[in-house]
């Protein structure tokens, strides 16, 4: 009972703690920007601080709680297990509503931490003092959920000495021990840049100092949100056994919206910094991704929707969409006092510039956004309204996105060569004549391998008139600047749009051109499909304390075993099956184990699929993450081009007569 009262009484004392200094920050910054008490702000890095320290240490109690197994506690009665293996117990914690509300909490904590100390020797920025506000709100928002309504440290039911574990599908990958975590750094890290900007808009200073304040936290944040998606996908494809990566759930599409409208802000960005144009398009875009940051968490960990990525539910829904609602209602109070303040100074001279291409990619993103997001949450408006159930499945998402998809990747390949205000038709015949022919050539590849259909030549044609953009641009920029040429925000840029068309590239040609076939094999059995053999070998047991698994044995042209299995799993009752993947550069091939099968059977239903280019998407990934790096550090810097839109030299008519 010693060990059962650390655990609950330390944890929920540490989440009580953490609240008070949330609510403490709050009072003390408050009472310091308005008394100019610069002793006050100082004393924001404190609260900090600690608030990180007691969400650290709460998170180590309940950590300390599965690994012990403390079945005292409810949450450890409902996803700990004396026979799951240790990691899958360690990752438990976030396999829940309350435990990943708490992983919230500490993600959120450790960027309140990092910007106080960022920021430490310029306490007296009322800017930087009204950001730290509104970290401090957010904070004690999931605070207040963890010590209420998600508390993890709740008592469960007496007399309990094992639990479940957690669900099959969060225990049999590795990817469950990154996945998870690196997603929530990126959906947590955008509240940084929202606390910038509703700073802004509190304090008045509304100019392009809060970007600059924020462009590597946005970053980084956008980093670590692509690489958790890209995880997720990889996860998907080696544990649900239907062979692709993206299937527009609604939890996969709760993390692609903040995506969305990051990336779009990503570009736009540069257009304010540059030209000083789109300040409430900016600002709305962060808040906005923000807001949709609530609002997945909303969808995700509130039982409102069905998904094979809903691993729990509860009752926070309520609360995430009333902070959801603040949020927004907040936001547009202070954009439209602001609004004299917002007016930009410079405009688009041209639409053939960069800021227009700018300004149509975000255009695009938008519209995307809005695509998704409708075909995510009608069902429940429909239910809500008409109570009745209805789908909005694949094809209305790839349908609808495609034409979004394929104009994005011309934008991709125009943008980097335009120049910023306007291009004349001798600048863009010179810039787009190697790009063009690139375009030509993987169309022209693409034709001889043996590619049809309108929408999967365009992708490729499009892929390599893009890459053909950005290699451009790298190869003028090492020129110029040596290895430099490949650092800073342009050239690192160039480097996530080629990881960017080689996803693109591979989705297009995985789903287009996946082939499958389900074959009946007897022990001993071969068959050829897609030119390869495969030749089912027997089935075997294995079976430990938490599964029993039934694996066939299945050798692919003559080499290497493969063994796709079926696992029941003994607490939860639940049959999952398990693919087993050959890799290659050029495709996959994937086999599953289908149906209801026991060891002793002399024959298998195998289900083989061969996947084109996935690899690829792994590798596209990895680009993006190295560009996102290369992007963070500083390249040469550049003079901005002047804000307001103003004739050449030689239309204005005092230069004119001296010409």
């Amino acid at each position: 009972m010693l060990a059962v009262s650390i655990n609950g009484a330390i944890g929920r004392g540490a989440i009580l703690l953490g609240l008070l200094t949330c609510l403490s920050g709050i009072a003390i910054t408050v009472a310091g920007i308005r008394k100019h008490d610069l002793r006050a702000l100082r004393s924001t890095t404190q609260y900090a601080y600690v608030a990180f320290a007691a969400a650290l240490l709460a998170f180590i109690m309940m950590e300390r709680a599965l690994i012990t197994r403390d079945f005292s506690l409810k949450y450890v009665q409902q996803v700990g297990s004396r026979d799951t293996p240790a990691i899958y117990n360690i990752t438990a914690l976030w396999s829940a509503l309350e435990g990943s509300i708490l992983m919230w909490v500490l993600v959120l904590t450790g960027f309140i931490a990092a910007v106080a100390r960022k920021f430490r020797k310029r306490a007296g920025d009322e800017l930087l003092a009204w950001a730290m506000v509104v970290l401090f709100v957010v904070g004690l928002f999931f605070f207040m959920l963890s010590f209420g309504p998600a508390n993890p440290f709740a008592m469960g039911a007496p007399g309990v000495n094992d639990g479940p574990g957690p669900n099959p599908l969060l225990q049999n990958h590795i990817l469950v021990l990154f996945h998870p975590p690196i997603l929530y750094v990126g959906y947590v890290g955008f509240t940084v840049p929202f606390a910038f900007a509703i700073a802004a808009l509190i304090t008045g200073r509304v100019g392009e100092g809060w970007l600059l304040e924020t462009r590597r936290w946005t970053l980084y944040s956008w980093a670590f949100l692509t690489l958790g998606i890209i995880l997720g996908s990889w996860w998907s494809y080696e544990v649900l056994g239907w062979s692709g990566v993206w299937a527009w759930d609604p939890v996969e599409n709760a993390s692609f919206l903040p995506w969305l409208t990051g990336t779009a802000y990503l570009h736009s960005v540069l257009v304010q910094e540059r030209r000083g144009m789109l300040r409430v398009w900016n600002l709305s875009l962060v808040i906005a991704t923000f807001s949709l940051t609530i609002l997945g968490t909303f969808l995700t960990r509130s039982g409102v929707i069905n998904s094979v990525h809903a691993f729990s539910e509860g009752s926070v829904g309520p609360w995430l969409l009333a902070f959801f609602t603040v949020i927004v209602v907040v936001a547009i109070v202070l954009i439209g006092r602001r609004g004299d303040q917002l007016r930009s100074p410079g405009a688009i001279d041209s639409p053939i510039s960069r800021e227009g291409a700018f300004l149509a990619n975000n255009v695009v993103f938008s519209i995307f956004a809005f695509v998704v997001l409708l075909g995510t949450v009608f069902p429940l408006l429909v239910e809500a309204l008409n109570d009745r159930r209805i789908v909005v499945g694949e094809p209305f998402f790839n349908r609808m996105t495609m034409p979004l998809g394929l104009t994005l990747l011309f934008l991709m390949a125009i943008a980097p060569v335009l120049p910023w205000r306007k291009a004349s038709q001798e600048v863009l015949r010179d810039r787009l004549f190697w790009p063009a022919w690139c375009g030509v050539g993987a169309l022209a590849v693409s034709v001889f391998v043996g590619a049809d259909g309108w929408a999967s030549l365009a992708a490729f044609a499009l892929g390599g008139f893009a890459a053909g953009a950005a290699l451009r641009q790298i190869v003028l920029a090492s020129r110029r600047q040596g290895w430099r040429g490949i650092v800073g925000r342009a050239n690192g840029g160039m480097v996530v749009h080629i990881g960017v068309i080689i996803i693109a590239v591979a989705l297009s040609a995985s789903s287009s051109y996946t082939r499958t076939q389900e074959f009946v094999l007897k022990v001993g059995e071969t068959v050829t499909f897609a030119g390869h053999t495969f030749t089912f070998e027997g089935l075997s047991l294995e079976s430990d304390n938490v599964k029993t698994s039934v694996k066939a044995a299945v050798r692919i042209d003559g080499e290497q075993v493969y063994s796709p299995a079926r696992s029941k799993y003994l607490k939860q009752g639940m049959d999952i099956g398990t693919p087993s993947v050959k890799t290659g550069f050029a495709k996959d091939l994937y086999v599953t184990l289908e149906g209801n099968v026991r060891p002793s059977d002399t024959e298998a239903r195998i289900k083989i699929y061969v996947k084109p280019l996935i690899l690829w998407l792994w590798i596209g990934g990895g680009l993006m993450a190295i560009g996102t790096v290369l992007a963070a550090f500083p390249g040469k810097r550049r003079q901005p081009t002047a804000p307001v839109s103003a004739d050449t030299p030689m239309n204005r008519p005092d230069v004119a007569e001296h010409v």
